[in-house]
C-alpha cells in the first residue's frame, strides 16, 4: 500500500495494510495471524523505512488526536500520541508556552517525536524531545498497559524514547513545555564564502544564539568548497509585537512529477538563487517562529518533487574536532561518484545527554545530505560515508535511514540488543528486520 502510508523519502515502496486506532481505552486490534507484525504509524515524516512494515500491519495513530489536560500555570500538557506538534503550538503559544524542542517540520505526531527522539536547531540548549517527556502510557500486544517515566518502568521509558515504535503503541504522553516572552524570533542570515568560514560562524553562533543551523551549497568545488548560509536566532523579548499569523501562505505541490525534478541543473539554479537572495548579511529582524523554524513546511508535499523514485537522506553526527574534515571528505566524494546532493544542512549538537536507549544525538557536528533518485551509485557513495563516520566514532540517524547494512548499524548502536530484549514480540518494521538480521 502506498499513498497515505509511505515515508517522507518515499523510498522504499512496500506492501502493507493498516488499521486506525481511534480510542486509547480500546485494545490493540491484534490479528491471530502471528506471521504478520505490527508497527505504529504517525504522520509519515520519517525519511526512511523505520515507519514502514513490509508485509505487516500499520497501526495508524492519527485517530488518537485528543488533548487530555493542560495546566497554563505549570506548562504541563497531556495529549494522545496522534496529536501533531502544530496542534500543540496552536493551543499553547497564545498562553505564553512553547515546545522546548521542535524538528524541521511541525507536522510530526507526539508519538513519532518520542519514537525518533527528535531534535531541533537548539540541541545545544534543550537537548532532544525525549528530555522533556515526563511520562507516557505504553500498550503492548498482550493487552498489558504500562505507565512509563524516569521513575516508573524506567527501562521501558528509556527503550521507547528513540525506540522506533518497537516496544508497543504509545497511547498518550505528558510533556513539560517552556515559558517564553514572545513567540517571535529575532533572526539573522549570514553568508559564508567557504566551509572554513561557515564552521567558524556555526560554532561561534552556537554560544550566543539558541537556534542555529547552516545550509551548504553542495555543488561548489575547489578553494570555495562548502559556501553557505548561517541561520541563527533567539526568541524576542516580551515587548515584541505579536506576529502569530504570517502573511505569506504555504504552497501545495499540485501534482507528482513523473520523474524527479531535482537534478544537478535544477540544484545549481536553486543554489544560485539562494546566493543572490542572501549575498549580504541581513540585519537582525523580527519574524514569527513559524517561518523561521519550519521553512520546509512552506511547500506542502515538497517530497513529490523527487518523483516516484523518491530520495534518501544521509544524516550523521561526528565528533566536533573532526567535523570540518569529515564534511569536506564527504562533499568531495559526492563529486567523485557523480552524485550531487540536493541539500546539505549542518547543526551543532551539545552535551546534554539523550534519555533514549538508541537516541541518535550526541556531542558533535550534525550533517545531513539529500540524494534524489536512489540508485547503485548513491548506495555505493553512502557505504563510503559509513566507513568515514564509523572511523571517527560517529553514528547515522535511524529515522532518516533506508539502506545501512546490519554491521554498520550494530557498530553505531551496540546497545541494540537491549532494545531487542524489550521489543514487543508482535512489533517490527522493515528497518528493524533489515539491520538486525545475521
Amino acid at each position: 500500500m502506498v499513498g497515505r502510508y509511505e515515508s517522507w523519502g518515499r523510498y522504499p515502496r512496500v506492501r502493507q495494510s493498516a488499521v486506525r486506532l481511534t480510542w486509547c481505552h480500546l485494545p490493540l486490534p491484534v490479528s491471530r495471524d502471528r506471521q504478520r507484525s505490527y508497527l505504529p504509524f504517525g504522520n509519515g515524516r520519517s525519511y526512511g523505512d523505520t515507519c514502514l512494515n513490509d508485509g505487516g500491519i500499520l497501526l495508524d495513530v492519527r485517530g488518537l488526536d485528543r488533548f487530555i489536560a493542560f495546566d497554563p500555570g505549570t506548562g504541563i500538557l497531556r495529549c494522545e500520541a496522534g496529536v501533531l506538534l502544530s496542534q500543540i503550538l496552536a493551543l499553547v503559544v497564545p498562553t505564553g508556552w512553547f515546545l522546548p524542542v521542535l524538528p524541521g517540520t511541525k507536522f510530526v505526531t507526539v508519538g513519532g517525536a518520542i519514537a525518533s527522539d527528535v531534535h531541533g536547531k537548539n540541541h545545544s540548549r534543550e537537548g532532544t524531545f525525549g528530555r522533556h517527556v515526563r511520562r507516557f502510557e505504553l500498550l503492548r500486544s498482550s493487552g498489558e498497559r504500562r505507565i512509563c517515566s524516569p521513575e516508573e518502568n524506567s527501562e521501558w521509558f528509556r527503550a521507547t524514547i528513540g525506540g522506533l515504535g518497537l516496544t508497543g503503541a504509545i497511547l498518550w504522553a505528558e510533556i513539560a513545555l517552556r515559558r517564553m516572552h514572545s513567540p517571535n524570533v529575532i533572526s539573522e542570515t549570514i553568508p559564508a564564502p567557504n566551509l572554513e568560514r561557515l564552521f567558524e560562524g556555526l560554532l561561534d553562533s552556537s554560544r550566543n544564539f539558541e537556534y542555529v543551523a547552516a545550509w551548504i551549497d553542495c555543488l561548489a568545488r575547489g578553494e570555495n568548497l562548502g559556501p553557505g548560509l548561517l541561520f541563527r536566532g533567539n526568541h524576542a523579548g516580551e515587548d515584541s509585537p505579536t506576529l502569530l499569523r504570517e502573511s505569506r501562505r504555504g504552497f501545495r505541490m499540485p501534482l507528482e512529477f513523473p520523474v524527479s525534478a531535482v537534478n544537478e541543473a535544477s540544484i545549481r539554479l536553486f543554489n544560485s538563487l539562494v546566493h543572490v537572495a542572501h549575498g549580504k548579511p541581513s540585519s537582525p529582524r523580527i519574524t514569527g517562529y513559524d517561518p523561521f523554524l519550519f521553512e520546509l513546511d512552506r511547500i506542502d508535499g515538497s517530497n513529490r518533487l523527487y518523483g516516484p523514485r523518491g530520495f534518501l537522506q544521509y544524516h550523521c553526527v561526528v565528533p566536533l574536532e573532526c567535523g570540518k574534515t569529515v564534511v569536506e571528505e564527504m562533499l568531495r566524494l559526492t563529486f567523485q561518484h557523480g552524485t550531487p546532493s540536493s541539500l546539505g544542512v549542518l547543526k551543532v549538537f551539545g552535551a546534554l545527554p539523550s534519555p533514549g536507549l538508541l537516541s541518535f544525538p550526541r556531542p558533535g557536528i550534525s550533517f545531513a545530505l539529500d540524494f534524489p533518485s536512489p540508485g547503485p551509485r548513491v548506495m555505493r557513495l553512502l557505504e563510503e560515508f559509513d566507513k568515514i563516520v564509523s572511523s571517527v566514532g560517529g553514528v547515522v540517524y535511524p529515522a532518516k535511514d533506508a539502506r545501512m547494512a546490519p554491521a554498520a548499524f550494530k557498530g553505531y548502536y551496540p546497545r541494540w540488543e537491549a532494545l531487542e530484549a524489550l521489543r514487543d514480540p508482535r512489533f517490527s518494521s522493515t528497518f528493524w528486520r533489515r539491520v538486525t538480521k545475521e
